[in-house]
Formats: structure tokens, C-alpha cells, sequence
């Protein structure tokens, strides 16, 4: 079966702000984008084709699991497993920080 790339998809795009951020896992991210994706993207699509928009999401959840449950949509947290149906719409923002620990 064929797999079929975000890019390829037909019809209508929108835009999203794409922000990733800090040290994750060991590896430091400074991502600051805006992505053109089809029309009723879900959240959980665009994190698992993220390498194909050149936006490494995927691998810096899979650095750091718990991020699954703190991505930032529209400055709400929006846990993958939850919320991850949910269509994405234009002029949304998407963000990952790097967690910050003090003592």
C-alpha cells in the first residue's frame, strides 16, 4: 500500500506556527515555523508526518515521551492521546518546550 504524504494530499491548505524549543532528550531544538498542510489535518497526523515538513516533532516526543501530554495548542495544553482527532486550523500555533527544572 502506497503511503500518502501530507504534501500530496488535494484540496485546501492553512497554516500553522510550529515552535520547538530547548534541550529534549539531549539534543537542543530551535524550531520556529510556519507549515502549509491540507485542511482537516488532526493534531495526531501532523505529529506523525513532522520529518516530511521538515518540523522534527515526532522525534523529539519520542526523546522525551511526556511531551505526548504537554504540546500547546493555541496556549492549551492538548495531549496527543486526547486530543489527538482534533483538526488543526488555520493560524493555529503548536509548541513543545523543553521542560525547565530549578532548585
Amino acid at each position: 500500500m502506497k503511503r500518502e504524504f501530507l504534501a500530496d494530499r488535494p484540496g485546501p491548505r492553512i497554516r500553522v506556527h510550529v515552535l520547538l524549543r530547548g534541550n529534549v532528550g539531549g539534543r537542543w531544538y530551535d524550531v520556529d515555523r510556519i507549515v502549509t498542510i491540507p485542511a482537516g489535518t488532526k493534531l495526531a497526523e501532523l505529529v506523525g508526518a513532522s520529518r516530511e515538513i521538515g518540523v522534527p516533532l515526532d522525534e523529539a516526543i519520542a526523546r522525551s515521551p511526556h511531551l505526548r501530554d504537554t504540546i500547546m495548542l493555541n496556549g492549551e495544553r492538548c495531549p496527543i492521546e486526547r486530543e489527538g482527532e482534533r483538526a488543526l486550523q488555520d493560524g493555529d500555533e503548536l509548541y513543545l518546550l523543553s521542560p525547565i527544572a530549578g532548585g
